[in-house]
């Protein structure tokens, strides 16, 4: 297989989705945008580096990224070589495991996506199966054992190279606060690789509950099972918590882990809530969940923050980044009532940085008579000693700077891009 690895088809393919996919640089500071240049000039060495079995790979730079509970997850960042290397690695290996896949199994895989596995969920629910079981693994991606990893790649693979270089990526010590640290378990989530190898190991649960017959929804480290009785569920949970435990070696978090309804259960964002118009007694629909939406909330506030030094053309396009990927995440979620109040809020935040950028009073002046305010009305209005905040809610700027205006200097109010993804 190593050969194909290195073929020179498959390594420029892996360029190239790479560089598309950008990323941060390592911990040699490369960036993607050299990486074409560095393959130009190194590629033959660095194959026959692999081949001949002298290949190191770099040390992994950790970044902790913050999670909405308050706690941190930390990314690991392979070098950008080591990130092309690991993308021609993956493509191979999908070639030999992706078929033997289920069907239930949404996460990270070819025409698999979120909305397929929530839709999949509903039906579920709105069959009848009102009793969930609920699976959190802990820690999954820190918790995975190299050494049953890599025997369920040499069960398909008998490629030594191809392992030993997997084994050298899996061994890598990890940066972490200036200090290396060495890695005897788990997957460095951020890697290109990582993705699919979580799914090698997941699969093994996948094949044992679609064995027995079970019903049933996995993206990634993410799984529901879905039953018509608690005591049906209560079995099946701990069926599940044994197979894990003396199978695959990994561990339930208990606490985030049970048996819910639908009116409690979340999954991936969504909340399924019941749906009380004609013809839907006993059905449920997808909206999206107070910790979502608080998420979202937090990241809009901080692109507005006041005292950031940003035009409004690059705070508008920052923000579309913002809700442009939260709405194709959330877009089958019932949320236009929540969006409409989350524009106006928006809007408001919008004008007051717009107000707080004016700063000295004769600009303000200036500004509210070019916005078509009567000159006394203007002068009195550049002089309140009313907060900034205040004056963003009060009809004064509500009436000059209008939706009008800010759709013509580039905003998109959320409940329109929601309706141009959703239909």
């Amino acid at each position: 297989m190593i050969a194909k690895v290195v073929a020179a088809r498959n390594l420029s393919d892996a360029c190239k989705k790479v560089v598309r996919n950008k990323g941060s640089a390592g911990i040699d500071g490369m960036a993607t945008k050299e990486l074409k240049a560095f393959i130009t000039a190194h590629r033959s060495e660095v194959v026959h580096q692999i081949i001949s079995k002298s290949y190191r790979p770099q040390a992994i730079k950790g970044v902790e990224i913050p999670k909405p509970n308050g706690k941190t997850r930390l990314l690991g960042v392979p070098t950008v070589v080591d990130r092309w290397l690991q993308q021609a690695v993956s493509q191979e290996l999908a070639i030999h495991f992706e078929l033997d896949f289920e069907d239930e199994s949404y996460g990270f895989r070819p025409k698999k996506n979120l909305q397929q596995a929530l839709l999949k969920s509903q039906g579920y629910i709105n069959d009848g199966y009102h009793d969930i079981v609920d699976i959190d693994l802990k820690s999954f991606f820190d918790e995975v054992q190299h050494y049953k990893l890599l025997q369920l790649i040499y069960n398909k693979v008998k490629c030594p190279t191809t392992l030993w270089l997997i084994r050298k990526w899996l061994r890598a010590p990890i940066v972490e606060n200036g200090r290396l640290c060495k890695r005897r378990k788990g997957l460095p989530q951020g890697s290109p690789l990582s993705p699919l190898l979580s799914n090698i190991v997941l699969d093994q649960l996948d094949k044992y509950l679609k064995a027995r017959g079970f019903k049933f929804i996995c993206y990634a480290d993410d799984f529901s099972i879905y039953t018509k009785s608690k005591a049906a569920a209560r079995e099946i949970g701990n069926e599940v918590y044994f197979f894990l435990k003396e199978k695959l070696d990994l561990p339930i978090n208990r606490a985030k882990s049970g048996i819910r309804r639908p009116s409690t259960f979340t999954l991936l964002g969504y909340r399924f809530t019941p749906m009380y118009k004609k013809g839907g007694k006993g059905k449920y629909q997808l909206t999206v969940s107070k910790t979502a939406w608080q998420a979202l909330k937090r990241k809009l506030k901080f692109a507005t923050k006041k005292t950031l030094p940003l035009s409004l053309a690059e705070r508008l396009r920052r923000l579309k980044l913002i809700y442009k990927g939260w709405l194709n995440n959330f877009r089958l979620g019932n949320i236009q009532t929540k969006l409409k109040k989350m524009d106006e809020w928006l809007r408001n935040r919008l004008r007051y940085c717009i107000w707080h950028d004016w700063k000295k009073p004769e600009r303000k002046r200036k500004n509210l008579i070019r916005l078509g305010i009567k000159q006394g009305q203007a002068f009195a209005w550049s002089r309140t000693r009313m907060g900034g905040w205040a004056v963003a809610q009060s009809p004064i700027l509500g009436t000059t700077i209008t939706k009008k205006c800010l759709r013509k200097r580039g905003y998109e109010s959320l409940l329109a891009y929601y309706f141009r993804v959703k239909f």
